[in-house]
């Protein structure tokens, strides 16, 4: 199913508010509830909406640390790259990782309770040879000037027009 216009606007909405009810949906959309109700589930069917989260005050949550860590792997071969991906996605610290081209081979972003315990991490990873890291880079967060909110839903209607 390839999304119209009015199924932009719907994931717009939802992106920003994703407790709004299909009423409100529909009354900001100008569509029956019936009908929007019925793109929602169809969007959600088609893999666009993959679900809906709540989102964490980070500072109220306790004190951490977030990092961002550049992975370089020793080799290219698919296998290094499924061994590391599968282990960063089992670990609880990771909240992204993204493989990226350039000097190193991911990009790693993880909370963690303090630099210790992020360093006992990292370190756990270097002893592990069976992941197939040659080193890790590190940059430490010391602030957030603008924190992922969504996908740019207009940029991609654009595209259709």
């Amino acid at each position: 199913m390839q999304p119209d216009e009015m199924d932009y606007k719907i994931m717009e909405l939802l992106q920003q508010h994703g407790r709004s009810s299909a009423k409100a949906v529909s009354e900001s959309v100008n569509l029956s509830p019936r009908a929007t109700l019925a793109r929602i589930r169809e969007l959600e069917d088609g893999g666009h909406i993959r679900g809906y989260h709540a989102e964490l005050s980070r500072a109220l949550l306790g004190a951490h640390v977030a990092v961002f860590a550049e992975v370089a792997l020793k080799d290219q071969r698919q296998a290094t790259a499924s061994l590391f991906e599968q282990h960063v996605a089992s670990c609880p610290e990771v909240v992204a990782c993204h493989l990226v081209s350039g000097r190193y081979d991911y990009l790693v972003r993880l909370c963690c309770r303090d630099l210790s315990h992020y360093q006992e991490l990292t370190n756990a990873w270097l002893d592990n040879l069976t992941l197939g890291i040659e080193k890790i880079v590190t940059s430490t967060e010391l602030k957030t000037v603008k924190e992922f909110s969504g996908f740019p839903v207009a940029m991609a209607s654009r595209r259709m027009g």
